[in-house]
Order: structure tokens, then sequence, then C-alpha cells
């Protein structure tokens, strides 16, 4: 069998334990937030999210480092070059270590500080929100060491590890939701440890299965001066896109407070809750294919390479099109139905939020591409500056009185501009050639949501609001989409491949 059709089947493979993975995790998810809310009430549910989300405040530092691990391993392994993977790995650990002592003394110091002279914790609740600190804090350094294992399982794309452990921490949060009801001791401080307690138990499992599966994943104390500047640097560019990513999300919120008020700012976040639980299901594809990329590069396979860049952004756009156009058609009722009472602003701003997440997500394989070069100063510097237009834009634009949606509008504008620098810097990073992502990319997207719109955007006018109407558009959109990608959004050869997969499943029963 070729190569790139052996490739192909374990991209398609993956992605459908990604899948898995994600669906489970996520029906979970929507479940245990409930019960957790009602389990410890709407003061301690608010006071674990407020401590919690001072301590992830320091993903920016250790989401910096996670890419220049994964970038460096896989980058090794598609050239297979055990002994440097191992000095990869065994480096990665001893950065992890170091970051996790350094988040352990600021949270110890400033943390501590801010929770108990700064912050506002209602009455008696001041020493359980210093146990959800501590708690948060051990259990963030304990993620942050687990990072090069998560690293190895998806380079080596031992996805059915990943999807199996991924269930099994959502499992281990459902028990803790019924575990809470018996809870012997203060409820929050329970629900923490008990926090902590499933992230000891991933990381031990993470631990033993790449150490029994993985060479390179039998630590050992390095010192390589060159590889540590190496892997620190491009993590420090990569720190400075954070960075930008913080202003346009933690930062636009803020100016929505400060413009609007608490109100509108609930309307953002129900907006955010809708994007990252659609984003997740494209992200299993794109976990998928990245290190494919990276390993085509390694390989210097710069044809497949190509290939894998296009099919890469095409697909991820036309996935989440199926979850997007039914969602943006029903926004008022699938919200209705889901909170009873919808905050203002609420249905315009999941709209225009999945508007631009479509947008942006046709620059995420060129992303990949250009981080597996390592060259990454250019990027960087382009991407983030444009990027960071969003903020003061959102200043300006609220400063004269344009209404709050203003800031969903800016971001698919500027995204726009940031795919095109995004294309234009690996036409010179990796000699790309610009037309093919247009030609190969951007017009069967483009032609496959305006055809797969038509009937779909015709229900809401003659038919109520209803589970029935709901029901239907689903219906429709999905048909409407499978055709118009099979005729409009595939090319031959893709279409070719579905047939004779299809054909050999049914010849196989």
């Amino acid at each position: 069998m070729p190569i790139s059709s052996e490739n192909n089947k374990r991209i398609a493979k993956n992605t459908v334990l990604l899948y898995f993975r994600t669906l489970i995790t996520m029906a979970i998810s929507l479940y245990t937030s409930r019960v957790i809310l009602e389990q410890l009430g709407v003061s301690d549910y608010g006071i674990y999210n407020v401590v919690g989300g001072m301590v992830a405040m320091f993903s920016v530092i250790s989401s910096a480092l996670s890419a220049s691990i994964s970038r460096f391993i896989t980058f090794e392994i598609g050239k297979d070059d055990k002994s440097r993977t191992q000095a990869i790995f065994s480096t990665s650990v001893n950065i992890q270590f170091f970051i996790a002592a350094v988040v352990l003394v600021l949270g110890e110091i400033v943390g501590v500080w801010f929770l108990n002279f700064q912050m506002s914790i209602p009455e008696g609740r001041l020493y359980a929100a210093n146990w959800v600190l501590q708690c948060s804090l051990v259990a963030f350094c304990v993620n942050l060491i687990s990072v090069p294992y998560n690293s190895c399982i998806i380079a080596h794309e031992h996805m059915t590890a990943f999807a199996y452990v991924g269930i099994l921490e959502a499992v281990l949060r459902l028990a803790i939701c019924f575990m809470l009801i018996f809870s012997p001791i203060d409820k929050l401080i329970f629900y923490a440890i008990l926090m902590l307690a499933v992230a000891i138990i991933i990381r031990i499992i993470y631990g033993v299965y790449c150490s029994h599966n993985f060479e390179e994943c039998k630590y050992h104390f390095v010192y390589d001066k060159k590889l540590l500047k190496e892997m620190t640097g491009f993590a420090g560019w990569s720190f400075f896109t954070n960075v930008a990513w913080v202003f346009n999300t933690q930062g636009v919120s803020l100016l929505v407070n400060v413009f609007f008020g608490v109100t509108v700012n609930a309307a953002r976040g129900i907006a955010s809750q809708v994007e990252g639980a659609v984003t997740q299901f494209v992200n299993s594809f794109t976990t998928a294919i990245s290190p494919q990329i990276t390993k085509s590069y390694a390989a210097g396979d710069r044809p497949q390479m190509f290939s894998l860049i296009c099919r890469g952004a095409k697909f991820s756009y036309l996935l989440l099109l199926f979850f997007v156009m039914p969602i943006i058609i029903e926004t008022p009722y699938i919200l209705k139905l889901w909170l009873k009472t919808v905050p203002d602003f609420s249905v315009i701003f999941v709209r225009l939020t999945l508007i631009g997440t479509a947008i942006n997500i046709l620059g995420n394989s060129c992303y990949t591409a250009c981080m597996a070069t390592g060259d990454i100063k250019r990027y960087v510097l382009w991407v983030t500056f444009a990027g960071l237009l969003v903020f003061p834009l959102t200043w300006i634009t609220y400063a004269i009185g344009f209404p709050a949606y203003a800031t969903y509008i800016i971001y698919a504008i500027v995204y726009i501009g940031v795919d095109a620098i995004r294309i234009y810097i690996m036409r010179g990073l990796l000699q790309f050639p610009a037309m093919m992502f247009v030609k190969q990319v951007l017009v069967p997207v483009t032609t496959t949501t305006v055809v797969a719109s038509v009937l779909p955007v015709l229900i809401p006018l003659h038919m109520e609001p209803s589970f029935i109407r709901l029901l239907v558009t689903c219906t429709v959109t999905t048909i409407s989409i499978g055709i118009s990608v099979y005729y409009l959004g595939l090319t031959k050869h893709e279409r070719e491949m579905i047939i004779g997969k299809v054909l050999t499943r049914i010849k196989n029963k």
C-alpha cells in the first residue's frame, strides 16, 4: 500500500477515535457542570471558577512550551532519530519541572496574597478558597509535567490511548459528582481535593503507558545547552502568540465589561461555550492530521506536506460547517432550550463568533506547517501584530458608540487578513504555491457554503420555532451540506476514494 494511502487511513482512523472521545467527554461535561453547580451552590461554584481561573492564567506559559515540545518530538520522530528524540523528551521534562516550580512559587506568593487581601470572597469561605488555590496549583503543576507524555502519544499517533484516557478522565469527573453527595467534609474543599486526585491518576496512567510503549519516554537527566536554547527560543515566540490570544479574549471581555456591564459579559460567556463545544469536534481532526504535516516536513516530502495543508484546511472547515450552519439558523431556539432565560445579545454573539471561528480555522494547518520549520520568528511577528488589531479596534469602536457585537465583526475581518498573511509566509518559508490554496481550499469551501445554505435558510420562513423545526433544520442542513460537499467540496480522486471505501465495507459484510 502506498505511504500516502496508509497515512490517509491512519488520519481517518484517528479522527474517528477522537470524535468518539469528544462526544463522550462533552456529553459528560455538560451533565457534570449542572450537577456540580447544584451540589456546590452558585457561590461556591463561583469561588472554584474564579480561583481556578486565576491559576489557569499561567497556561499562557505552559501552552507555549507545549507547542514547542510537540513540534520537536514530532519532528524527530519524523526523522526517525531515536537518540535525539530521547534527549528532547528528557529536556522537555526538565523544562516542565522548572516551569512547575516557578508557577508554584508565584502561586504561593502572589496568588495567596491576591486571594486573601484583594479578592472578594463571601464571609466564612476564605478557608475553603485557600484549599481550592492550593489544590489547583498542585493540579496545574501535575498537568504541566504530563505535557511531554501527551505530546509523545500524539506524535506517535496512538490516538486510541489518547481517546480512552480522555474518556476515563471524564468518567472520573462524573464519579466526583456523586461522591460530593456523600461528602464527609466541606463540599468545596472535597471537590478541590478530588479534582487534584483525578489529575494525579491521569498523570500516572500517561506515564506508565508511555514508558511501556515508547523507547524515548524513559527519563534520564540531560543537559544539552544548545537543545535547551533552541526549545526555549521556540517556546518564547509561541509565548508571544499566546499573549496576543489573551488580549483578544480576556482583554476584549474586559472592554465589554467596562463599556456594557456584566450582563453582556454573560452573553459573551455563552457564545464562548458554544464555540468551544463546536470546535472540539474539528480539533479532533486537526489533532489527527497535524503530526503528519510535521513528519512530512521532517522527511523532506514537500508535495505530501502541501497536500496535507490544503486538505487539513478544507476538511476542518467542511466538518465545522455541519455543526455551524444549523446552530446559526436555529440559535434563538437552541439557546432558549438550553438556558431557558437567554441574556441579551447572546443570539447575535453566538452567530458572529461561529462565523469568526470558521474563518480562523482555515489557517490551522498553515500554522502547523510554519511551526514544523522551526523558523517561526517571522510568522509570529506578522500574525501576532495583525491579530492584535482586534483589541485596539474594539476599544476605538466601543469608545465612539458602536454596539457590543462590533468586536465579532472586527475579529472576522482581521482574521481574513491573518489567513492571507499565513499563506504569504508559507510561500516564503516553504515555497508553498498560494494559488494551490485558493483552488483546493477557498474555491470549494466558498461554493459549498453558498449552495448548501440555500434550502436550510428557507425553513425559518415557512415554519414557526419548535423542536420539530429544529429537527427538520438539522436534517435538511446535513443532507444539503453532504450533497454539496460531495459534488463541490471534494475532488474527483476524493470522491472515488470514498466510493471505494464504501464498496469495500459492503463487500466485507
